[in-house]
């Protein structure tokens, strides 16, 4: 038995709860994956339909961000100094 056929067969097992958290934690691992397409997933969705489908899941989760999520994320420091 393949490892594929394996997860196939431990999947079709679970609750559908369990089986989405399979796939979110698939995407998470494929997301780590240094990516080969920039636009393009490899369903064809281009860069507005994942942003879409992602906002769609935000939206689903009840996740929502705030100004004070990002606030003080920007480095202050001066950088290096350029001669020219």
């Amino acid at each position: 038995m393949t490892i594929e056929q394996a997860v196939l067969e431990n999947l079709r097992e679970l609750p559908t709860d369990k089986q989405q958290e399979v796939l979110d934690f698939i995407q998470f691992l494929k997301h780590k994956l240094p990516p080969n397409k920039p636009t393009f997933n490899s369903d064809g969705e281009n860069f507005w339909e994942m942003t879409l489908r992602f906002r769609e899941r935000m939206e689903r989760e009840g996740i929502e961000f705030t100004d004070e999520d990002f606030a003080n994320l920007r480095d202050r420091t001066p950088g290096r100094e350029v001669e020219l």
